[in-house]
């Protein structure tokens, strides 16, 4: 397969992963296909109408479920689009999962037991949903209270999670692979919120809590119930432990040792996205 003969579409493409695959992409040459709401033509997970027009014509495939893909349903939707890609005569389909969650086994199942060329790609937690997601507001008034405990997790850096896409969607030898993405070494969040407090010269930290209180906060900060609730519980049961162990897959694929979570953190702090609210 060579890069500049097809078209990929990117689901989730103007997201943290998704935008790094679609500049990654065509900087290679490839033609790319955001898919998204307002993309062209538009991709919406939410209306299956819009599905078939976005996989027309497209020779590989980039998919991340929205919100996420543990969230309830989601093996249900992965299911119904990667079939109707491979329908349409997609060849190529990445998928992004996640590590010991039974939704994104569903979704991985969906993809790999279709007559396509696959790759699985299930990541730690990102580094980026400190400086880009839901972790930047509450470092930002200075506690970060999350029902993860004191369990530790092996940060991922985005960029690497899109390198081992990218390879994935255009490269051959990662056909059949499963690849576990996570940093270098384990971190606790009572670490990682003291190592960016140590990098901003602020005094932070975290606060472990309930998956009840997180529900409830998210409630209070103007979410739905119907969205905190399955939020709460899906990270309470992806930092509970079962994460806490690293993996090999960003060496397997790209012959080279992850980013490590403090080197990411020296070089985003100084750009001021952890100064006080």
């Amino acid at each position: 397969m060579t890069t500049n003969e097809h078209t990929t579409l990117v689901l989730g493409g103007t997201g943290r992963v998704g935008r790094r695959v679609t500049k990654r992409l065509i900087e290679r040459g490839v033609d790319v296909r955001v898919g998204s709401r307002a993309g062209k033509p538009p991709f919406d997970w939410e209306d299956p109408s819009t599905w078939a027009d976005a996989v027309v014509g497209v020779r590989s495939a980039y998919l991340m479920y929205y919100p996420e893909v543990e969230w309830p349903g989601a093996g249900d939707a992965i299911a119904a689009l990667a079939r109707l890609a491979v329908d349409a005569g997609v060849q190529r389909l990445v998928l992004l999962s996640a590590r010991n969650q039974d939704e994104a086994v569903r979704c991985e199942d969906a993809v790999t037991s279709l007559p396509v060329e696959w790759t699985i790609v299930a990541p730690a937690s990102f580094n980026q949903n400190f400086d880009e997601g839901v972790f930047r507001e509450p470092l930002r008034h200075g506690v970060l209270a999350l029902p993860a405990g004191d369990n530790a997790d092996p940060f991922v850096d985005a960029d690497d999670i899109a390198d081992v896409a990218v390879a994935a969607l255009t490269e051959d030898g990662h056909v059949g692979e499963r690849y576990e993405l996570t940093g270098p070494r384990l971190w606790t969040f009572a670490e990682g919120v003291d190592e960016i407090a140590r990098a901003t010269g602020r005094a932070l930290r975290y606060e472990p809590i309930t998956r009840d209180q997180f529900a409830d906060a998210i409630v209070n900060d103007g979410a739905p119930r119907d969205f905190a609730d399955p939020l709460a519980t899906l990270i309470s049961e992806f930092f509970d432990g079962r994460n806490s162990s690293l993996a090999d897959g960003v060496e397997r694929a790209l012959h080279r040792k992850p980013r490590d979570f403090a080197d990411w953190v020296a070089e985003i702090a100084p750009t001021g996205v952890w100064d006080a609210a």
